[in-house]
């Protein structure tokens, strides 16, 4: 499932124990996460305040950056938004993230920061 297009694995019929699996992240002093589906979604919440922070001041810089495009023509720079997009791609590996949701993630960020200097 890291990479695209995603194999073609049919779904499992097979029913799960819950939990099921041991942890995967483990913090600097050695706990690892996380004993309830609550203490995920406190933490996915968390993260999601982080990343809505970080797009706004994305989007500061991309209204920065209409102050250099001398038209509504210039915003839109196909090969600049295809290079931000394989960029993230290329780095997801050595950030242990899917290459497929850097791909859709950055996609959906671009697509939209094009959008948004459209407006400005």
């Amino acid at each position: 499932c890291y990479f695209d297009p995603l194999p073609s694995i049919p779904p499992s019929t097979d029913n799960r124990t819950i939990p099921w699996g041991e942890p995967t992240i483990q913090y600097a002093n050695g706990t690892t996460c996380c004993s309830s589906l609550d203490e995920v979604r406190a933490q996915l919440d968390t993260i999601d305040a982080q990343l809505l922070q970080l797009l706004s001041t994305r989007a500061s810089y991309v209204r920065e950056a209409t102050r250099f495009k001398a038209t509504s023509a210039d915003v839109n720079d196909p090969s600049r938004n295809q290079q931000v997009i394989q960029g993230a791609v290329d780095a997801a590996p050595s950030v242990h993230l899917p290459q497929i949701i850097a791909q859709i993630v950055y996609e959906g960020i671009v697509n939209s920061s094009v959008l948004f200097e459209e407006c400005i």
